[in-house]
């Protein structure tokens, strides 16, 4: 009950303060403030790690910010997204939950000239700043590692993240044609959307472990999935011998493939990412035009491991 009220008041303070935003930014003049509308304050990268870096970085050159969180909800994004077109900021920050959703409201902000710039969870359409990594390398490197690393006629089940972002597809075919192209003798038993959840991701797995006697690997889109897989591989007494690889290299995965549990993670640079918008934001500020920017994926196993331990 508590919480609910918590939760309902803090709606209500984020709504009035982007109404206030609103009103501040109406009458035609661009505003020199950011709106920054974040995907989901609680995920552990996309939601904090690279927030924070973005927010600390623009805090240092003086640049001018609002953040909103639509606390994984895409009705809660869209509103605050028309919410922000009508203040006409200087530029919006976006990590889309609806890819394809969010589409009619980049492209109204294209026609008002308000530069959007997409980090870690893109948009599927209109006019953006990039500010990326290659999401088909991400899975390029993931089967590339196992095409080496697999027995002959290996079982392999695929956690996607949510369906409905271009990087989650771009992840699996990365993965999946990549992996054929190399080892055709593997079988992939079954992919499912784990929602980036660790415990949609446990679900799932328990599930499988039910259903298939014999996997050799669990190849993740994210690391909550892996550690969701993890934990349900030791429940079920069989972590021995099943592979598991996941993407992001959070601390939590660099010590799973310190003690084994995870064989690799592929680190996306959330810290570089997020220097990235602050650059383009930055020439925004200027009346510059950014360009994309790509941040590239790094493969870590035991082999390099020590190269990214803090």
């Amino acid at each position: 009950m508590v919480m609910n009220c918590i939760r309902r008041w803090l709606g209500f303070v984020s709504g009035l303060f982007l109404t206030i935003i609103l009103l501040t930014g109406c009458g035609g003049s661009k505003s020199d403030r950011i709106i920054y509308l974040n995907f989901d304050g609680t995920d552990k990268f996309g939601g904090i790690l690279i927030r924070d870096a973005i927010l600390k970085g623009a805090e240092s050159k003086g640049l001018k910010i609002d953040y909103f969180d639509a606390k994984g909800d895409s009705n809660t994004q869209i509103d605050q997204m028309k919410d922000a077109l009508e203040a006409n900021p200087q530029a919006i920050v976006l990590l889309a939950i609806d890819g394809d959703g969010i589409i009619p409201f980049v492209e109204r902000a294209n026609k008002l000239e308000i530069p959007i710039v997409t980090v870690n969870r893109d948009a599927n359409g209109g006019d953006r700043i990039r500010v990326y990594s290659d999401e088909y390398e991400a899975g390029k490197l993931q089967a590339e590692y196992f095409a080496k690393s697999l027995p002959q006629g290996a079982n392999v089940v695929y956690l996607e993240g949510a369906s409905n972002l271009l990087l989650s597809v771009q992840r699996w075919e990365g993965f999946s044609k990549e992996l054929k192209a190399k080892r055709s003798d593997v079988h992939i038993l079954d992919m499912q959307d784990g929602k980036w959840s660790k415990a949609e991701a446990m679900k799932i797995m328990s599930l499988w472990l039910s259903s298939y006697p014999k996997i050799d690997a669990v190849v993740c889109a994210n690391d909550q999935m892996a550690f969701g897989a993890i934990a349900a591989l030791k429940a079920a007494n069989r972590l021995a011998g099943c592979q598991v690889s996941g993407i992001d290299a959070v601390d939590e995965a660099l010590k799973a493939v310190e003690n084994g549990e995870m064989v690799q993670t592929v680190k996306q640079d959330g810290i570089a990412q997020a220097a990235g918008v602050v650059t383009a934001l930055e020439q925004i500020s200027k009346g510059g035009k950014p360009t994309d920017i790509n941040v590239p994926f790094t493969s870590i196993t035991k082999e390099n491991l020590s190269q990214f331990k803090k």
